[in-house]
């Protein structure tokens, strides 16, 4: 399931840098790819008014792919590349403290390595249901005197 996962991570960030950090709730990189694909947009493509000129599908893409210098290409395709790289390790848990295991003073999950609410039956981050630890029986009653 974490290769499933990892693999969509990666094929997102490829179509929109970002939306794979999105998708392994990683916000704030997902904020910051996705801000530095739009601002290497607004640097690099042509304006809008110069695309919207343009008659057709086929003249826009000519536009774009005369338009945009070598230098512009190199920047789109590094951002789109590296988001894409980052969201899949970091799905994958690469380094070890990516996935919030960083922190953790307390038990942590056996499936995605966080950390565990010791209130709760199931991991709130993955929803992997929890056997109960050695020696807790909820089944007995506290002793009357």
């Amino acid at each position: 399931m974490s290769w499933l996962r990892a693999l969509a991570a990666g094929g997102l960030s490829v179509l929109f840098p970002g939306a794979g950090h999105a998708i392994i709730r990683d916000w704030l990189r997902a904020l910051v790819f996705a801000g530095l694909y739009l601002s290497a947009i607004v640097l690099f493509l042509p304006s809008f008014d110069q695309l919207a000129a343009a008659g057709s599908m086929a003249e826009r893409a000519e536009l774009l792919g005369t338009e945009i210098n070598t230098v512009g290409q190199f920047a789109l395709s590094f951002v789109v590349l590296f988001a894409a790289i980052d969201a899949t390790f970091r799905a994958l848990g690469f380094p070890p403290g990516s996935n919030g295991t960083s922190g953790a003073d307390g038990p942590t999950c056996p499936q995605c390595g966080k950390e565990l609410d010791e209130d709760l039956a199931f991991c709130h981050w993955c929803t992997t249901r929890l056997e109960p630890p050695e020696g807790d029986d909820v089944d007995e009653e506290p002793a009357h005197t």
